[in-house]
Parts: structure tokens; sequence; C-alpha cells
């Protein structure tokens, strides 16, 4: 009987252990995929984006947003951070579990001159 608590006990921790690392979080920022390799850009945070067919199911749908090829486009999605085994490049990527959505409203870009307030794209 201690031996199935025992064995249960491991079990449990080593399924929260694992759950915790694969926690999915929501984020907004702004996405770019070019070539073979995208970004997620965020306020206070970037990351690499693992290129797989979320990625680029995510690539097709901001593509009739952007007007040049380099246009970074806001979305949100809901991902799962981790530590970039590459090395090089991101120190964290993410991996696009789901799409939540894709927007059109680029962050206008602002410049304030002698107390007047102006703003583009």
């Amino acid at each position: 009987m201690k031996k199935s608590i025992i064995v249960f006990a491991l079990f449990l921790a080593f399924v929260g252990c694992k759950s915790e690392q694969e926690e999915t979080i929501t984020l907004n920022g702004e996405f770019i995929f070019v070539e073979d390799a995208a970004v997620l850009k965020g306020d206070d945070f970037i990351y690499g984006v693992v290129v797989d067919e979320k990625a680029k199911e995510l690539a097709e749908k901001t593509k009739s947003y952007q007007k040049e090829k380099y246009d970074m486009i806001p979305v949100e999605v809901a991902a799962v951070i981790k530590e970039n085994p590459n090395k090089d490049g991101w120190e964290k990527i993410i991996e696009i579990k789901e799409i939540i959505s894709v927007s059109d409203q680029r962050k206008a870009s602002k410049l304030k001159m002698n107390g007047i307030q102006f703003s583009g794209n």
C-alpha cells in the first residue's frame, strides 16, 4: 500500500511540474513573419516564434493587413514561452497554441514638438 501511495505521489509531482512548464499564456503584440523567421514584440517583451503550422497560419492571416513587407501587425495569441534551445537569436521563444485575434489597428507613432502632438502610421 505504501509503495502505491509513493508511486502515485511521484506521478502527481511529475505531472504537476510538466503542466507548470507548459503553461499557456495570452500575449498581445505586433507580429512579423519574414522568410523563415517570426517575431512577436510587445510593450515589454520580444520573442522569437517557433515556425510551425500555427505561426505560418498567423503569417497568412496578417498578410492582408500589411501595407509593406516589413509591417508588424497587432495580434493576440495563446502561447507557451520556452527557452531557445539554439542559444543564438532570442533568449526566449514562444510556441503559438491558438490565434485569438488579428487586428488592423497599428499603433500610431506620436511625435511631440513645441507642445503640439502629431501622430501618424
